[in-house]
């Protein structure tokens, strides 16, 4: 990937980072991992570095930021903050990339540190707004990181709701419309699932005869409960 980036954008790039890599590389490598990482240079900045090829420089920015992550270093050593700003500006260099939102869900979001999940959860649901169509995936995993790791059913049903509202149908299969759904039954909001359920229905989100039928049968799965619980 490195020899596809032109040589002056890698020469710009690493002028730009002289400091923070010279002083990284005169550390004792058993501190390596407790480096701090500066935050991104400003996006002004870095349009004009790139010399007419942003996608190229946000490769290597992307080589750099994940290459503060060292094999032996916890998550939680690594300064989310600064790390995030550099997601954001390698997505603002190259919106079509996805290596930032891939990261961040499915990487850095495994710390054992809610407030660094977080971060990198609130990350990727920003940005999802921009182009649902291409990054509802990794807003897909936010939601079930949310639910499984963060125990916040609350947070993952809103990235859920967002994958289904704000993507086209035609895009999403079946499990990813269904999400808000298998999160409401999780958290016991039978109402509430009941309400979805007939929305989707009402307003002809669903096409596939099988994904109506499964929907029907959820329904009237969610009736029959109800009426077992208030006979």
């Amino acid at each position: 990937m490195a020899s596809r980036v032109p040589l002056p954008v890698t020469l710009l790039l690493g002028a730009a980072l002289a400091l923070q890599v010279g002083y990284q590389a005169v550390r004792a490598p058993q501190h390596l991992f407790a480096t701090k990482l500066d935050d991104a240079p400003p996006l002004a900045v870095l349009r004009l570095a790139s010399l007419g090829e942003p996608v190229a420089l946000a490769k290597a920015m992307t080589l750099h930021a994940q290459g503060q992550d060292d094999a032996n270093a916890p998550l939680n050593a690594i300064d989310y903050v600064a790390l995030r700003s550099w997601f954001e500006r390698i997505v603002d260099l190259d919106p079509r990339g996805q290596a930032p939102l891939l990261a961040a869900s499915q990487v850095y979001a495994a710390s054992s540190d809610p407030a660094r999940t977080r971060i990198m959860l609130d990350f990727v649901y920003r940005r999802f707004g921009e182009d649902p169509d291409r990054r509802w995936p990794w807003l897909a995993h936010a939601a079930l990181v949310a639910r499984h790791r963060l125990h916040d059913a609350a947070l993952a049903r809103q990235y859920a709701q967002a994958i289904r509202t704000r993507v086209t149908s035609a895009v999403l299969p079946a499990w990813a419309r269904q999400m808000e759904l298998f999160i409401l039954d999780d958290m016991g909001e039978d109402e509430s699932a009941r309400a979805l359920i007939g929305a989707m229905l009402a307003t002809g989100q669903v096409s596939d005869p099988r994904e109506l039928a499964l929907l029907e049968r959820r329904l009237r799965a969610i009736s029959a409960r109800q009426r077992q619980a208030h006979p």
